[in-house]
């Protein structure tokens, strides 16, 4: 099912041979406001309901940049703490749609992630990435953090993997090091070879017992039932820091260099 298209991107869903892809996309580096998280987290939602599907591909549109986080246009247009609150809390709603999805969710990453794309990468269940898939968390940089999108990340990396992305803000990781960690499963040395190894997982996963998967993914999700009370707290730190002069000036500052986003 195709969702139209607007300014603020779009998100594409599609079914076939047991296997559902998602594919979101933006004009500016696969950036996600707050329109497209609304429709990325109900296209998961919707995968995860539908009989159909026995195993999930989220992915980004093109060939460079995976996703660029959230967009410096509508973080500049934050005016009070609900709306600042209630932006963040739509990665979080993303990220839990993911954690409460009864399917396997396969991330093909085939470029950079910023931010928010790093906190996609960590809350698939397997991501596979290319040689170009490096990631950093630029949060601190712009006076915030990386704390809605830190649970995820925290799960696969460690907490002294995502202190060395959260701390040095302006620094990218490569891909290998994201893989060294567990972030990534495997990279691969171009969007073929990306392409292939996720063609041949996701319909291996279309021919497996969905209710072994279930149970699996329930197992490797433990622990995370605190979830939506650890976003609700992590948002609202995120929606007060976002209205602060420091972050309204870093954001005007990056955009004054010609960064519309996040993704720098």
């Amino acid at each position: 099912m195709n969702r139209p298209v607007t300014e603020m991107g779009r998100v594409d869903r599609a079914v076939r041979d047991g296997v559902g892809t998602i594919t979101f996309s933006h004009p500016k580096s696969n950036a996600l406001p707050g329109q497209l998280l609304r429709e990325l987290a109900s296209a998961i939602n919707a995968l995860g309901d539908d009989d159909a599907v026995l195993a999930i591909v989220l992915q980004s549109a093109g060939e460079r940049a995976f996703c660029a986080g959230a967009s410096f246009d509508e973080l500049l247009a934050i005016e009070d703490f609900a709306t600042g609150k209630a932006f963040f809390m739509g990665f979080a709603h993303v990220i839990n749609a993911l954690r409460q999805c009864p399917k396997f969710v396969i991330g093909r990453i085939q470029g950079k992630a910023v931010g928010g794309g790093v906190g996609l990468a960590a809350a698939v269940d397997h991501a596979l990435a290319t040689d170009a898939a490096d990631i950093k968390l630029s949060e601190l940089a712009i006076g915030i953090g990386p704390f809605v999108v830190g649970p995820a990340v925290e799960r696969k990396i460690g907490r002294s993997g995502l202190a060395a992305l959260a701390i040095d803000a302006t620094a990218w990781k490569s891909a290998a090091w994201a893989e060294a960690r567990g972030l990534y499963t495997k990279t691969y040395p171009d969007i073929d070879a990306l392409d292939a190894a996720v063609s041949t997982l996701a319909h291996q996963l279309a021919h497996s017992s969905p209710a072994a998967m279930r149970a699996i993914k329930r197992m490797l999700w433990a622990d995370t039932e605190h979830w939506d009370t650890l976003f609700d707290q992590r948002a609202a730190v995120s929606g007060r820091l976002v209205l602060s002069e420091f972050t309204v000036n870093a954001i005007r500052e990056f955009k004054a260099r010609g960064n519309s986003t996040s993704h720098r």
